[in-house]
Formats: C-alpha cells, sequence, structure tokens
C-alpha cells in the first residue's frame, strides 16, 4: 500500500496514532474553501472527530513523490456533500502537502445510484 491508501485507512478509522506517522510535522493543508493553510494540528483535530466523512475513495496516481485521489465528502455541517479531488505532496516517506479542490454536489446525489 502506498502512503495515500494509508492516509485514507487511517482518516476513515479514526487512527490519530496513524495518521501522526504518516503526516508529516511540516504538513501544511491548503482545502478548497477561505484562504485557510492548516497545520498537522489542524489536520489531527479532524481525525476522528465525525466533521467529516468520505466514500468512494479512488486512487488515481502515486509516485515516490506524489499522490492524487479523488473521493465523495460529507461535512457535519450540512452543507451539500462534494466531490473532492486531493494533491499530495511526500517528504521523508510521510506526507508534507495537501491540497484539495471540490465541486459541490446536487441535493440528488444520492438518488442516482451512490
Amino acid at each position: 500500500m502506498g502512503l495515500v491508501t494509508d492516509y485514507h485507512e487511517a482518516f476513515v478509522a479514526g487512527d490519530k496514532e496513524k495518521m501522526n506517522e504518516i503526516i508529516h510535522d511540516d504538513c501544511k493543508f491548503i482545502p478548497h474553501v477561505g484562504n485557510a493553510v492548516m497545520t498537522k494540528d489542524d489536520m489531527m483535530g479532524i481525525v476522528g472527530s465525525g466533521m467529516v466523512n468520505i466514500e468512494n475513495v479512488r486512487l488515481l496516481y502515486e509516485n515516490d513523490d506524489v499522490g492524487v485521489d479523488h473521493c465523495i465528502a460529507h461535512f457535519a455541517n450540512g452543507s451539500t456533500s462534494e466531490a473532492v479531488l486531493t494533491y499530495y505532496e511526500f517528504k521523508d516517506g510521510q506526507i508534507i502537502r495537501v491540497e484539495t479542490g471540490a465541486t459541490p454536489l446536487s441535493d440528488d446525489y444520492n438518488l442516482i445510484g451512490n
């Protein structure tokens, strides 16, 4: 398995210990909303919180330097679900940068076979 798959498995399981091993201490997460840049501590605060649930994760590409995946994200705050494309950069065998782009899904997303 690669880093991206390990990352998703730990995220879904709420495994903070594993996430701590996967995410580099200097990691920056640039989400698709706002002008925020999140740190490793910010990311760790989301793990296991129930704030974000993901499904249909597909690894699109991964090598020793970068990874790209796609998933559907559902947010506990009640906002619409989003199709999320994520880019990862690796350093020293850990994830050092995460950047997302997203497309809001219509309210009938779950009515079309998903």
